[in-house]
């Protein structure tokens, strides 16, 4: 039987297994998603050569731009991007994808986002890539925030309310806010956001999330992950069925 499944460190907040397990038994395919938790992306490899019928794997954090030196090659997206959330394997050989992109463009169309948008992008890593990516093509303004002044175009200590104020549409990418850590939000003004903005958060579970919940009593239009999941999750099994 086909075995599909989802590498990151911690997959208690996921609905990948969920989602595949339904659409397998809805749709009659005979295959398994499982979650696989590594400790360190060195553990790939294990992964792989004991599970001889891995047809392919998603990605999730931390590990979209570490798993790139394990890979025999990407997709001309995931290059530019820089980072693979899908992995097709056949043959013994690994290729790269990134499946973010395409969620992150039905997101955008959904919020009805323009050129004329400016954006801020809370966090850097690799799901922030694709978002950036995406913005590029877009032909979008963003401003980048991280923790660290080297990551980023600024930090969350420098991050003004006239930036806020300017940027009409904010995209957190970071983990803050998911499952089991529900309390957790970026550290932004949110005096600053108005009923002009729309706000993006990744993170789908829990949905709202809180950072979504304070930006939509500033009467935000606000979104959260579950469509960039469905969307990049039946990409990446289109991916592996080519």
């Amino acid at each position: 039987m086909r075995r599909y499944g989802l590498i990151g460190r911690s997959l208690s907040h996921s609905f990948s297994k969920e989602y595949f397990t339904r659409k397998f038994a809805t749709e009659g395919i005979e295959a398994q998603y499982a979650l696989y938790e590594l400790r360190d992306i060195t553990e790939l490899n294990a992964l792989i050569e004991s599970e001889e019928s891995l047809c392919g794997l998603n990605v999730t954090i931390p590990y979209k731009e570490s798993v790139l030196p394990y890979l025999d090659s990407m997709s001309e997206e995931a290059r530019a991007v820089g980072a693979v959330n899908c992995i097709a394997i056949k043959g013994g050989r690994r290729k790269g994808y990134n499946t973010d992109i395409i969620g992150i463009e039905a997101t955008l169309d959904r919020l009805n986002i323009a050129p004329s948008h400016r954006a801020i992008i809370l966090g850097t890593g690799g799901a922030a890539k694709a978002v950036e990516y995406v913005l590029r093509r877009r032909q979008i303004e963003y401003l980048t925030v991280s923790r660290s002044a080297e990551r980023g175009d600024t930090t969350y200590d420098n991050l003004s309310p006239d930036d806020i104020a300017s940027h009409h549409l904010i995209i957190n990418t970071t983990p803050l806010g998911m499952y089991p850590n529900v309390e957790t939000l970026p550290q932004i003004d949110y005096a600053a956001i108005t009923l002009q903005h729309s706000v993006f958060d990744l993170v789908y579970n829990p949905d709202p999330t809180l950072f979504m919940q304070r930006a939509a009593e500033q009467g935000a239009t606000v979104v959260g992950g579950k469509l960039m999941l469905y969307a990049q999750a039946e990409a990446s099994w289109q991916i592996w069925n080519r």
